[in-house]
């Protein structure tokens, strides 16, 4: 059972979903993922906590997302408690030195998360109050 990233837990919770982690880039990959039929198979990840494209996700039964930035004040943080799916934000690769800084947009780090966690059969760890843990499933 190896943790692949950690980050801010957007709310303490039991649930612990499992899914493969589809990364979600733009408007478009959010649609095609709804009408697939797939959406509850799916870990979602996404660049930043205030991507509200992903909003027709969450409220069709989403099991769980991990973002690339944000913090659980921010948009995803507050939907994810509303909808009560486990959150991971600003997630960072425990294997990587890169971290999300604020005001900094490095490309790099964000094809590195995205890279190493789409298509990943993962399980989501949200039980301690501030840090959130994408787990190998």
């Amino acid at each position: 059972m190896e943790i692949l990233a950690e980050g801010y837990n957007a709310f303490e919770t039991d649930k612990s979903p499992s899914g493969v982690v589809k990364y979600l880039d733009k408007p478009q990959d959010v649609i095609k993922l709804i009408q697939s039929g797939k959406l509850k198979e799916h870990i979602l990840l996404v660049r930043g906590g205030t991507t509200t494209f992903l909003t027709p996700a969450l409220s069709m039964g989403a099991i769980g997302v991990i973002t690339m930035s944000g913090a659980p004040e921010s948009h995803l943080g507050i939907l994810s408690r509303e909808f009560q799916m486990p959150c991971v934000m600003t997630a960072y690769l425990t294997t990587s030195d890169s971290r999300y800084e604020v005001g900094n947009v490095d490309e790099k780090h964000f094809r590195e998360i995205a890279e190493t966690l789409d298509g990943r059969t993962v399980r989501l760890d949200c039980t301690d109050s501030t840090v959130g843990r994408v787990i190998e499933a």
